[in-house]
């Protein structure tokens, strides 16, 4: 550079400042390759930085009662920007301005001052570091609490069902956008208050590879879980996030839009489960389909019919009639063969194929239970002439049962 040491006042000084941040810029441009991919308006935000620090040090080093640094200095370039450029890359910035500047302290410092204010400029660099480390952790802090926010009205969208653009946006800014295979969890919410209950959920889905957003509402905590294969057993692993109680997993879905449907059904299970006090915990919501339709759940009543009735309507003959009788007989086979006139190793073999068909076991007693309230809607559904001859069967004062 042409400037020579300056006798003259503080802002001959000062104006040197400016060609020591060209010469900055000129050496980050040289020796850091983010900052060549940086777009000219950021490039020209490093700069102001830069220079704003230079002009901060002066100051300090004529006035040195007042504060070294405060994060002020980065005030200069607007929040966004530390979005842009991580932490690394400013604390590089910050090396390389305090090395050109110790490299051209002929330009700013005053005659016979060189030594003095070299060995400020070590001090000063320690605390612009210092400082950089404040604004991202104030960054930091700022986003986390923005997607808290965000990520709570995610949740509270999904489960009303509201799949719309803003929902778009939102999921987006999550990073959700391309999530696929999700479920919803609902259980209780724990003790305590809602403070890092989300996090935590976020945190045990990582390690798992596994997306999840969640979120408290009133007693209810609502997990969503994306890209996950089987989530009643990602589910397992996250039973000491939520409080006493029942946990339930909705079906999965194919994305976070079509999530209101796994939402709907994971609630309408919580709201029944201590119907069965015997469900397993975490319990899916399709193994509650028995108790949501008889709490009047208008699709839980469809799909269980369909589920038990249809199937066996529409299976090989003979199959509705034996579960008919063997559920209404006590569950026997000896009285169950006797209505039917067949042999119990036909009864059996009838039974085999029944779970085959609508996957419940009626040797069971749970499954029993299910099967018997399926064929009740079943034959609600009907036409009430054609259903009493179809699910009866045999004319039972011919067998003696009567």
């Amino acid at each position: 550079m042409d400037a020579r040491p300056q006798d003259g006042p503080p802002e001959v000084l000062t104006r040197n400042s400016g060609a020591v941040a060209t010469a900055a810029a000129q050496r980050m441009e040289r020796e850091h390759a983010w900052y060549r991919a940086l777009s000219p308006a950021d490039r020209s935000w490093v700069g102001l930085v830069a220079q704003a620090g230079i002009s901060a040090f002066l100051a300090w080093y004529r006035h040195p009662e007042s504060p070294a640094v405060t994060a002020n200095i980065f005030g200069t370039a607007p929040a966004e920007l530390a979005h842009t450029i991580t932490l690394r890359q400013t604390l590089d910035l910050v090396r390389t301005t305090i090395d050109v500047v110790e490299d051209e302290l002929s330009l700013l410092a005053p005659p016979g001052q060189e030594a003095a204010m070299r060995e400020a400029l070590l001090r000063y660099s320690r605390e612009v570091a210092f400082a950089a480390a404040q604004v991202y952790a104030s960054a930091a802090e700022s986003r986390g609490a923005w997607d808290a926010r965000l990520e709570s009205l995610v949740v509270h969208t999904v489960v009303r069902g509201e799949a719309d653009e803003t929902l778009s946006s939102r999921a987006a800014e999550l990073g959700w956008e391309s999530v696929s295979h999700v479920a919803v969890l609902a259980g209780a919410a724990p003790g305590g208050g809602s403070s890092g209950v989300a996090e935590g959920l976020r945190t045990a889905a990582r390690r798992s590879g596994i997306e999840a957003l969640g979120a408290v509402q009133g007693s209810r905590l609502i997990c969503i879980l994306g890209n996950v294969e089987d989530p009643l057993e990602f589910a397992n692993g996250l039973i000491g996030h939520f409080g006493p109680g029942p946990i339930v997993v909705g079906p999965t879905v194919p994305h976070l839009f079509a999530a209101g449907r796994s939402a709907r059904s994971a609630l309408s299970g919580l709201d029944v489960a201590r119907a069965w006090p015997e469900a397993p915990r975490p319990v899916l919501a399709v193994d509650l389909l028995a108790e949501r339709a008889l709490n009047g759940e208008a699709p839980a009543r469809r799909l269980l019919t369909d589920r038990v009735y249809r199937r066996l309507v529409d299976g090989s003959p003979g199959l509705l009639e034996t579960a008919s009788a063997y559920l209404e007989s006590g569950r026997s086979l000896e009285a169950t063969s006797r209505v039917l006139f067949v042999h119990p190793n036909t009864v059996r073999y009838r039974l085999h194929r029944i779970e085959e068909t609508i996957d419940l076991d009626l040797t069971l007693p749970r499954d029993a239970w299910v099967a018997q309230v399926g064929l009740s809607f079943g034959r609600l559904s009907e036409d009430p002439r054609s259903t009493w001859r179809r699910s009866v069967g045999p004319d039972r004062r011919t067998s003696g049962e009567l």
